[in-house]
């Protein structure tokens, strides 16, 4: 690979198409995005597909914990710096840590596990949900990479659902799915945590009565399953406390099969006036 900065994504594959830009370096770009910043689940999925770069390929991740320390900002590349810290026969740990001029954006730890043939037992079991292709699309859909089909979220209830899929057909390779499920793991957990909290709004106001973050973020990859097709996530939000919801989520397969749990906390502060004076 050549060290030149790759061209502004416009599908999936873009975004993880790292440039090489030295030993355990790599270089990736973002789309635009309404906000103004980059999406946190593409940091996370251009982070761990670095990581993916440096083990052997026996090695799958299994878990990955990362911080968001600021907004990545979408017209400058980040520099993903992998950090090899252990390399053993059943297991390999990974830290990245994504930056950008301001300083670093995100620190991600991953850690991979070669398959072993053992005990596969499934407890938790997929929610009744409306079929993604009865849901009507939501108005915020990002057309050019993922699209996203909401269940409602009831005030006072805690919990949101909704099926996800990224919309360009993917290869086969497991690798590829497995970051296509971290680039899609961030979403629908805000819905959970503000339908809880004591100013109930239509959702069209959120944006203006709110302030949202994720602060960190979670990931323990227990089966495969395709990102390009539909998955579920269920989340529920354990509290808000000091600004900062405590999110839980599981991702199910169309098929009930329970592909990965997720946590995150999240910042959501209400916006107020400036105090008089």
């Amino acid at each position: 690979m050549g060290s030149t900065t790759p061209p502004t994504p416009a599908t999936f594959a873009d975004i993880i198409d790292l440039a090489e830009h030295g030993p355990d370096t790599w270089l990736g770009t973002s789309p635009p995005y309404t906000w103004g910043r980059i999406y946190g689940g593409q940091v996370v999925a251009q982070a761990l597909w670095a990581a993916t770069r440096s083990v052997d390929p026996e090695f799958r991740p299994h878990s990955l914990h990362a911080y968001f320390i600021r907004g990545g900002q979408p017209d400058e590349p980040v520099r993903f710096e992998v950090d090899r810290l252990r390399d053993g026969r059943s297991f390999s740990t990974r830290a990245v840590v994504a930056r950008q001029s301001g300083g670093a954006i995100l620190h991600l730890s991953c850690s991979f596990q070669v398959d072993e043939d053992d005990a596969d037992v499934q407890t938790a079991r997929m929610p009744l949900a409306t079929p993604a292709d009865d849901i009507r699309p939501q108005g915020d859909n990002w057309p050019w990479i993922m699209e996203r089909r909401a269940m409602h979220t009831y005030p006072g209830a805690g919990q949101a659902m909704g099926w996800v899929k990224l919309l360009d057909p993917l290869p086969d390779d497991p690798l590829t799915h497995v970051c296509g499920l971290a680039f899609t793991s961030d979403t629908f957990q805000f819905s959970a945590a503000r339908s809880i909290h004591p100013l109930h709004l239509p959702e069209e106001h959120h944006r203006e009565a709110f302030m949202g973050a994720s602060l960190d973020h979670s990931i323990w990859f227990h089966r495969p399953t395709r990102a390009d097709e539909w998955h579920m996530y269920q989340w529920v939000c354990h509290g808000l406390r000091g600004a900062r919801g405590m999110t839980v989520g599981n991702l199910f397969a169309p098929d009930g099969t329970h592909v990965a749990t997720v946590s995150q906390e999240l910042l959501l502060r209400e916006r107020r006036p400036p105090s008089p004076g």
